[in-house]
């Protein structure tokens, strides 16, 4: 059970790029590539919706014999007031605890034992997601189990202060990293107005203050079969499995969308720049820019572009990388964006000496001006870039747990055809979309930025005196 990778990301990009700084990178020049010269296999896919709103998809991979069966919710930090902050994650803790039928934390475990489950679950901004892998002889029992596990949990007390604690272990581990810092920091005054919706860890009061009433309001409002999609990948045949899941699920009562009725706030523009700046121990300076990015729910069109535009800058050989990195002005940098349906951040990330950290600010600043340039990239990165997203969109299709994973991330955060459609759509953009993406959220916008850096470096730089006499407005 974990928070998702794809909220880590923030900061555990800071520690690959300084991995990546000292790694030996491949000379071989990529090929001229004109087209991407394939879209999605045949998928094997049927999607139907009962008629309690539960949405399922079925993907046949006979390789080997096993299933993966993943139930997705629409639920996560988007979902949370500052009250509720955290406990989705909580939640996720507590669905594989004792329910109607397997009451007791004993019944639950011995029961995926006979199966032969292995299981986990992830929480996200937008997506909370449960998934068992097994054996598909018990593919009948799996679905049953999963159906408890959803409708009839308990929340026993005492389970519920030992899972607090769990979660509260996880909190704790993120706080021994400075990165957590950083990204917390960021995150709270790039969405200033409703921080907890974009905070999946949450808030430690909030999580240690966790009742059963809380984890039943969560239950009744957003786990419900409208609110979900049910998927099964693997070893299947659709038309043997569509009266099992009427079976087990069409009496799952359907209720009002959660959404009509507690809809997730629309975050409000930066009006203007600020900066951060993060005093913990770390030997070298990291400098972050971020940007509110396009979301799905708006700009669809523009979360393509910010792909193939990071894809281009991310390669070795880009201008990018040239003038920051070979240049020994910074020892890594990335620029990245994280698709969302409200509003994904635009992340640009740089990791300097101590000393060479204003140098560096004023670098990336000077980069930034650069980026909607006919000259910053060639036709073939363009092309390239289209290339290898293809290739790994289409890797992911590989294993059927990885397929259930990716099909359900995705229908929670946009639809399942925004990733079947996936590899077409990268190919469609042109120079003018990547231009009007940068120009929209990131050339001469409002911006975050933020500084980690150690109290000593910081103090001997005299890092905010120096960037408040430089007119910029460092936030407290």
């Amino acid at each position: 059970m974990n928070i998702t990778f794809r909220n880590l990301i923030p900061f555990l990009l800071l520690a690959m790029l300084l991995m990546l700084a000292t790694a030996c990178q491949s000379s071989t020049p990529k090929p001229d590539v004109q087209t991407v010269p394939f879209s999605m296999p045949d998928k094997n896919v049927t999607h139907f919706t009962l008629d309690n709103g539960l949405e399922v998809l079925l993907v046949e991979k006979h390789v080997v014999p096993i299933v993966t069966i993943l139930t997705a919710v629409k639920n996560g930090a988007m979902a949370e007031s500052p009250e509720y902050n955290g406990l989705s994650h909580l939640y996720e803790h507590m669905f594989f605890k004792g329910n109607g039928s397997y009451p007791t934390q004993e019944a639950y475990m011995e029961k995926l034992r006979e199966l032969g489950i292995s299981f986990n679950a992830t929480t996200s901004t937008e997506s909370v997601q449960y998934f068992f892998t097994l054996p598909k002889e018990n593919l009948e029992s799996g679905l049953s189990f999963m159906r408890d596990a959803l409708v009839t949990p308990l929340f026993d007390e005492g389970e519920l202060q030992n899972e607090i604690s769990t979660v509260l272990s996880e909190y704790d581990r993120n706080e021994s990293s400075p990165f957590y810092y950083l990204h917390n920091t960021m995150t709270h005054n790039l969405y200033y107005a409703y921080p907890t919706r974009k905070d999946v860890l949450g808030d430690r009061e909030t999580i240690q203050t966790a009742t059963r009433e809380k984890m039943l309001t969560i239950k009744n409002r957003y786990y419900v079969p409208n609110n979900s999609m049910l998927i099964i990948s693997g070893d299947i045949e659709p038309a043997k499995i569509r009266p099992l899941i009427e079976k087990y699920y069409l009496a799952w009562p359907k209720m009002e969308n959660p959404y009509d009725l507690h809809p997730v706030p629309e975050h409000p523009a930066l009006q203007q720049s600020k900066t951060v700046i993060i005093e913990k121990p770390y030997k070298n300076a990291v400098i972050q820019f971020q940007w509110q990015g396009p979301g799905i729910s708006k700009d669809v069109n523009s979360t393509y572009a910010a792909d193939v535009f990071s894809y281009i800058i991310s390669q070795k050989a880009s201008k990018f990388h040239k003038k920051l990195v070979d240049t020994g002005i910074l020892h890594a940098a990335n620029l990245s964006y994280l698709t969302q349906r409200y509003s994904g951040p635009i992340s640009f990330t740089g990791v300097s000496s101590p000393e060479k950290t204003f140098q560096a600010i004023e670098a990336m600043k000077n980069e930034m001006t650069q980026f909607t340039t006919s000259e910053y990239f060639t036709d073939k990165e363009l092309q390239n870039a289209k290339l290898q997203l293809a290739v790994e969109s289409l890797y992911e299709w590989q294993k059927s747990d990885a397929v259930a994973k990716t099909l359900g991330f995705w229908w929670c955060v946009a639809d399942t055809d925004y990733k079947f459609n996936y590899v077409d759509n990268i190919n469609k953009v042109s120079r003018e979309d990547i231009k009007k993406y940068l120009d929209q959220y990131v050339i001469n916008q409002p911006h975050v930025m933020g500084i980690l850096i150690s109290p000593e470096n910081s103090a001997k730089l005299e890092l905010k005196r120096t960037l408040a006499s430089a007119g910029q407005e460092v936030a407290k």
